[in-house]
């Protein structure tokens, strides 16, 4: 099969012959139908040694079940998406709950799946697994394996009641689909970016307000002529300690910083802003898989979807330039066996 793989001895991306996983304990060999380019994909440097292979935001169909995955909701041919994370011991429901303490005591993220899914098949542990419902289309669902999963966490963890501002901080994939799940609980979101091209697509999803943060010298005083007297929640999902240094300006007393984009350098933050109700912090993720249906099925049930780039994995390579060089507007998706 082909894969497009990292290879540490070239320093670079290539596109390789490789054999067909078998499946083993516990997974399912998938069919790859479709994967997408995440941000987090460009921490090249830290792959392992040797060449393996990239991406982490894959959907397909089940082309085979290893016996002691038989049984568990899952048969051949199913549409699937899965999480990347490699989860807990999943015998007990204490990851369920939001501050994620595990019941036994085990660490609830053990890593991530070492190997990616830019390639015409992969391996899935059944436990990472989800049906993708039918209302979502196969073709753009890739994305929602990361970025809408993780989107739909910062938004909902917000706690924010119809009506309320959510400052969407970072327009690219994340705050794209951070926008249309906030318009479909209800909330008002005004999309804060550098790009205006970005801007003009959160505006098109549906956003109520846009500010270029770039080339508005005072966009926190305008944000806060927009929303009144400030945004109840500011969720970023850039990675620029720029973006998070902005956003506590955009927001009202005691409004929430939701921490989503990872950022080179450690968060300055007030301790005395913070104990006097200045502002609020929080953070999510993608998580674990156990949190993923309840996402997925609010994305389907608003049948959101991403607004995606179709390439050709013989053009991975460029994609990562692109991504590295600023100039994706939208999720890079390649799709397989079409």
């Amino acid at each position: 099969m082909k894969a497009g793989q990292y290879d540490t001895a070239q320093k670079k991306i290539v596109i390789k012959d490789i054999p067909i996983p078998e499946p083993a304990e516990n997974q399912f060999l998938v069919k790859t139908h479709a994967a997408s380019l995440c941000h987090s994909d460009l921490h090249l440097e830290l792959r392992p040694e040797g060449s393996t292979t990239i991406g982490h935001e894959g959907v397909g169909y089940i082309a085979k079940i290893h016996p002691s995955a038989e049984g568990k909701g899952f048969k051949v041919g199913d549409q699937i998406g899965w999480d990347y994370f490699i989860g807990c011991c999943f015998e007990c429901d204490g990851c369920l709950v939001h501050n994620l303490r595990c019941e036994r005591q085990q660490p609830i993220l053990q890593g991530f799946v070492a190997d990616g899914y830019f390639q015409e098949y992969c391996i899935v542990d059944y436990r990472n697994a989800v049906i993708v419902p039918p209302e979502l289309d196969m073709d753009r669902s890739a994305p929602l394996f990361c970025a809408g999963v993780t989107a739909y966490h910062a938004v909902d963890s917000c706690e924010l009641k119809p009506g309320e501002w959510l400052a969407v901080v970072g327009c690219g994939g994340l705050g794209q689909y951070a926008t249309q799940y906030a318009k479909a609980m209800g909330l008002k979101v005004v999309g804060v970016d550098i790009s205006d091209d970005v801007l003009q697509a959160v505006t098109a999803l549906g956003a109520d307000a846009v500010v270029n943060s770039r080339t508005n010298a005072q966009a926190a005083d305008e944000v806060k002529r927009i929303t009144g007297k400030g945004a109840h929640a500011a969720a970023v999902f850039s990675g620029a300690n720029a973006a998070y240094a902005s956003a506590i300006e955009l927001l009202r007393t005691n409004g929430l910083l939701m921490v989503i984009g990872i950022a080179a350098k450690d968060l300055q933050v007030s301790t005395f802003d913070l104990t006097t109700g200045r502002y609020r912090i929080k953070a999510d993720s993608t998580s674990i898989p156990q949190r993923m249906p309840k996402a997925v099925s609010f994305t389907a049930k608003h049948k959101i979807q991403p607004q995606v780039e179709f390439r050709k994995l013989e053009e991975l390579p460029q994609m990562v330039e692109d991504m590295q060089a600023g100039k994706s507007k939208y999720r890079q998706v390649v799709k397989f066996h079409t």
